[in-house]
C-alpha cells in the first residue's frame, strides 16, 4: 500500500518538474523491487509474494470480500508493453479463491470460470483493482464475482476491464466435499446476485445441452466462406502442441497444480495457435468458460494442445485443452481442462483486421469447425439477451430454440432484479392488500402483495398456468398455449379486452418461465416477458402489447400460508391505467388481487384431489 502511495506522489511530482531526492527515488525502487503484501493467506500457486502486489482486508460489510492491487511490471507485459492476459487470469483466479476460501474456511478448489470478455488492455506501469467476493453458497460449490478495473497513475483515470463469475467447490480432508454454510446478502447489489447466482447455475448445467441441440438442428454439411484476396489456410498449420513440467512453484496450498497457472499456459499456446494463422500478434478478446475436470498434482506432465477451429471475417475461435500424466505415464492422459478463446488482429488505428479462411481437416476438424460457428452464435444470443441493458433491446426479442436457455435466463433474472430493488414505497393498502411502487429513471414498477392461506406450492401450480388466468382477472380474455418448451418454459398467446389508443383489444405473445426455490428462503417464481414468434405476427384484428417485466414471487410463510406479490415494470402502453391506479381514482389493482385470493383458494382442494389422483 505504501509503494503504491508513494508511486502516485512520485509520478505527480515527475509530472511537475519537482526534483525528487535522490533518498525518495532509492526508497520507491527498493520498494517496488521487494513490496509485500499486508498478512494475508498465501496466494494459490505463489512461494513468494508478487512484484507490486497488494491484497486488502475485506470491508466490514462483506466478509468475503477481497481486494487486491496489481502494479503492472514489464515481467508481467507482452511485446507491446500491455499487461499479459495469461498473468491476469492468475491474478483474477487467486483473488477469487482467497474470496472462496474466506467463506468456507478450509482449501477451494476452482470448478470453473464463466465467459470473460475483454473490454480494454492494459500497460506497464498502470494498476490492476481486482475485487471479488462470493455471490451465493450452494451444497458443496459457490459463485464468486469477480470486478476488474485498471487505474492510470498519471491520469487518475479509472476504466472497467471485464467482469467474471468463477465457480469454486470446498473441500476437506482427502479431497472430500464440504457441505457450505448459506451466505446473506446485505446490500441491494448483493441481493440481486444472490439471486440471479441460482439462474446463472442452471445455465452453466444446460450449457452442453444447448450446443447440442443447435448442431442437431444445423445443416451437417460444412460451407466454406468465401473471401477475397483469401486463400484458405489449413487448420493443421496452426496446431500447436507444448508441454510444462508442474513444479512446486506452479503449485498452490493444498500441492494440486494452480487453477491461474493452467489457464495462463492454456492462453499463452491459444496466442501460439492465433498467431500461425495470421501471422501477426493476435489480441485476445473473449474466453469461452474455462471447466476444471480433475486436478494436477507436482511432478506432472501438462500437455497443452490448441488449434483453430473456425476463422470468421475479423476474428477466430481457437481450442485449447490441458491434459496430464505422470512422470511414468503409467496410465493415459488426464483431461485437465478446456477452453475456447477468441481472438482478433487490430491495424494501426485499433480496428480488426480482415483474417484469413481456414480449411478443417475432414472429420474431427469439420466437426470443430461446425462447433465454433454454433458457440459464435449462443455467444451472440447471450451477448444480446443477457448482457444488454433493457433500454437498448426492443421489448419483444425473438424467440427460437437456440436462444430459449438465454432468453429463459434473462426472463427469470430481470424479475429477481426487479424484486431485490430496495427502494419500493408504499402507495396504498386496502384491507390484506398491499401496494407498491419503485420510481427509476425511465420505469415505474408497481407490486401488489398479500398472504393468502394456500400451501407455496399450490399457488406456484395455479398462479404459472395462464389458461386459467381468465378465472380471476378481468382483463384476459384468453390464454392458449402454443409451445411447450420444457418443463418449466412455456410460450402462450394472450388475448386481453384492454382496448388501446386505437380502440382495438391488446393481444401479447408471452414466455412464461417457472422456477421453483433453489434453497431455503427462495420464492417460487413465474416470470413474464414478450417474444415475437414467426407463427404469431402481429394482427390486424389486435394491437400487439408487450411486456418488458413482471411475474408472481411467492414466499412460503407456513405449511398452509403463502404471501403472493405480483411484480410489473411498467410499459407506454400500460402506464395511464398504473398511475390511475397508484394514484387512487382506481382500485382495479385491489379488486383484481382479491379476486386472485378467491381463485387461489377456490381451487386448492381441487388441486390435491388431482394431485393424489396422479
Amino acid at each position: 500500500a505504501a509503494t503504491l502511495l508513494l508511486s502516485r506522489c512520485l509520478l505527480k511530482m515527475v509530472k511537475g518538474n519537482i526534483v525528487v531526492p535522490e533518498e525518495i527515488l532509492n526508497f520507491c525502487c527498493n520498494g517496488l523491487q521487494g513490496s509485500t503484501s499486508l498478512p494475508r493467506a498465501r496466494d494459490p500457486g505463489e512461494r513468494e509474494e508478487a512484484p507490486g502486489a497488494m491484497a486488502n482486508p475485506s470491508p466490514p460489510g462483506n466478509p468475503t470480500e477481497v481486494q487486491m492491487s496489481q502494479l503492472v511490471l514489464p515481467c508481467h507485459t507482452n511485446h507491446r508493453g500491455e499487461l499479459s492476459t495469461g498473468q491476469l487470469l492468475k491474478w483474477i483466479d487467486t483473488a477469487a479463491c482467497l474470496s472462496a476460501e474466506r467463506h468456507a474456511g478450509c482449501p477451494c478448489v476452482t470448478a470453473s470460470m464463466d465467459d470473460i470478455y475483454f473490454e480494454h488492455t492494459i500497460s506497464v506501469g498502470q494498476v490492476v483493482n481486482i475485487k471479488a467476493k462470493v455471490n451465493r453458497a450452494f451444497n458443496s460449490s459457490m459463485e464468486v464475482g469477480i470486478q476488474v478495473s485498471y487505474e492510470d497513475l498519471c491520469s487518475g483515470k479509472h476504466c472497467s476491464i471485464c467482469k467474471a463469475y468463477a465457480t469454486f467447490v470446498a473441500q476437506g480432508p482427502s479431497g472430500s466435499k464440504v457441505k457450505l454454510k448459506p451466505l446473506t446478502p446485505q446490500t441491494e447489489e448483493e441481493k440481486i446476485e444472490h439471486s440471479i447466482a441460482a439462474e446463472r447455475r442452471r445455465m452453466r448445467l444446460v450449457h452442453k445441452d444447448t450446443l447440442k441441440d443447435l448442431l442437431i438442428r444445423s445443416p451437417r454439411e460444412t460451407e466454406l466462406e468465401t473471401r477475397d484476396g483469401s486463400v484458405a489456410v489449413p487448420a493443421e498449420k496452426t496446431r500447436v502442441e507444448s508441454v510444462e513440467l508442474v513444479l512446486p512453484p506452479h503449485a498452490n496450498h493444498q500441492g494440486n497444480t494452480f487453477g491461474g497457472q493452467i489457464m495462463a499456459w492454456m492462453e499463452n499456446v491459444a496466442t501460439i495457435a492465433a498467431s500461425r494463422l495470421c501471422h501477426a500478434h493476435p489480441t485476445l478478446r473473449a474466453i469461452e468458460m474455462f471447466h476444471f475436470r480433475g486436478p494436477s498434482q507436482v511432478g506432472d506432465r501438462l500437455v497443452l494442445k490448441a488449434i483453430v477451429n473456425n476463422a470468421f471475417k475479423n476474428s477466430m475461435e481457437v481450442g485449447v485443452c490441458a491434459e496430464a500424466y505422470d512422470q511414468e505415464m503409467s496410465v493415459s492422459r488426464r483431461h485437465i481442462n478446456s477452453a475456447f478463446m477468441t481472438f482478433v488482429v487490430l491495424d494501426q488505428e485499433g480496428q480488426p483486421r480482415t483474417l484469413p479462411m481456414v480449411a478443417p481437416e475432414p472429420g474431427d476438424g469439420e466437426r470443430r469447425y461446425r462447433e465454433a460457428s454454433a458457440r459464435k452464435k449462443i455467444r451472440l444470443d447471450r451477448k444480446y439477451v443477457v448482457s444488454c441493458k433493457q433500454t437498448e433491446v426492443p421489448l419483444s426479442v425473438p424467440w427460437d430454440q437456440s436462444n430459449k436457455v438465454y432468453l429463459s435466463y434473462n426472463n427469470v433474472s430481470a424479475l429477481k432484479t426487479l424484486v431485490a430493488k430496495a427502494n419500493w414505497a408504499l402507495a396504498g393498502e386496502k384491507e390484506k392488500v398491499r401496494m407498491y411502487t419503485l420510481e427509476e429513471d425511465k420505469f415505474l414498477s408497481f407490486r401488489i402483495e398479500m398472504s393468502v392461506h394456500i400451501a407455496a406450492g399450490r399457488a406456484f401450480s395455479l398462479l404459472s398456468d395462464l389458461r386459467r388466468r381468465h378465472e380471476w382477472d378481468r382483463h384476459y380474455v384468453s390464454a392458449e398455449l402454443v409451445q411447450q418448451v420444457d418443463d418449466d418454459d412455456m410460450i402462450y398467446h394472450v388475448v386481453s379486452q384492454t382496448l388501446s389508443s386505437e380502440n382495438k383489444p391488446q393481444d401479447f405473445v408471452i414466455l412464461a418461465s417457472r422456477r421453483k426455490p433453489c434453497s431455503k428462503g427462495d420464492p417460487y417464481v413465474v416470470a413474464f416477458r414478450s417474444v415475437t414468434l414467426p407463427t404469431h405476427p402481429a394482427s390486424a384484428s389486435f394491437t400487439r402489447g408487450e411486456t418488458l417485466c413482471s411475474g408472481f414471487c411467492i414466499w412460503p410463510e407456513s405449511e398452509e400460508m403463502s404471501k403472493v406479490a405480483y411484480y410489473n415494470q411498467a410499459t407506454p402502453g400500460y402506464l395511464n391505467y398504473v398511475t390511475t391506479n397508484v394514484a387512487g381514482l382506481s382500485s382495479n389493482f385491489c379488486a383484481t388481487f382479491e379476486a386472485c385470493e378467491k381463485f387461489l383458494l377456490k381451487n386448492k382442494e381441487d388441486l390435491i384431489m388431482r394431485l393424489q389422483d396422479l
